[in-house]
């Protein structure tokens, strides 16, 4: 898998020295400058501690099986496109050299609902999709706008971490639909 986040700090030279330094016990493979510059920390076959508890389709000990990739972001404001770009060609590079499929990659959010919120809603994850890069979104049955229709629809598309109903339906508007507010509705079943 990879695993994209923001940093949430000042910048990336902070972020560097925290992701670098062995009492913050947190790490990741890649960090990627707002000005695109790719500083990669841990080797690929390495573990990185980046993910923290948490489960994508059924999968648990993310930090085993991923490849963590940082951006300089504080996720209060959108991406640059330098970074952005220098991401689809690391993201091309890593998914070809791990036979990584698009619905592997994901948001730290994904994996962990209600504990983490990046990469946030200015990170744009259609781009992402139409290259081929993460997973396209695809509609479920809405016949029933039910709660229990919507988790068995979210757990489908990868969504199988423990979380209460308010907060899947948080987590998933955030990556699917982060303008969306409101009560469940035929839209958020297409994940």
């Amino acid at each position: 898998m990879v695993v994209i986040h923001y940093t949430a700090m000042r910048d990336a030279d902070s972020a560097l020295q925290r992701l670098c330094d062995p009492d913050a016990e947190v790490s990741a493979h890649y960090l990627i400058g707002a000005q695109g510059d790719v500083i990669q920390m841990v080797d690929e076959v390495a573990r990185a501690w980046h993910a923290g508890a948490g489960e994508w389709g059924g999968v648990d000990d993310i930090n085993s099986r991923s490849i963590g990739i940082e951006l300089d972001n504080r996720g209060n404001h959108p991406f640059s496109a330098p970074q952005v770009e220098a991401l689809e060609v690391l993201l091309r590079g890593i998914m070809t050299r791990w036979d990584i499929r698009p619905d592997s990659v994901i948001g730290h959010s994904d994996m962990a609902p209600g504990r983490k919120t990046d990469p946030g809603p200015y990170f744009d994850w259609a781009r992402l999709e139409r290259q081929g890069l993460a997973a396209r979104r695809r509609a479920f049955d809405a016949s029933a706008v039910t709660e229990d229709a919507f988790v068995a629809a979210a757990q489908a598309a990868g969504y199988t971490a423990p979380s209460d109903f308010t907060t899947l339906l948080h987590t998933t508007r955030l990556r699917h639909a982060p303008w969306r507010t409101g009560a469940l509705s035929a839209a958020d079943f297409t994940l």
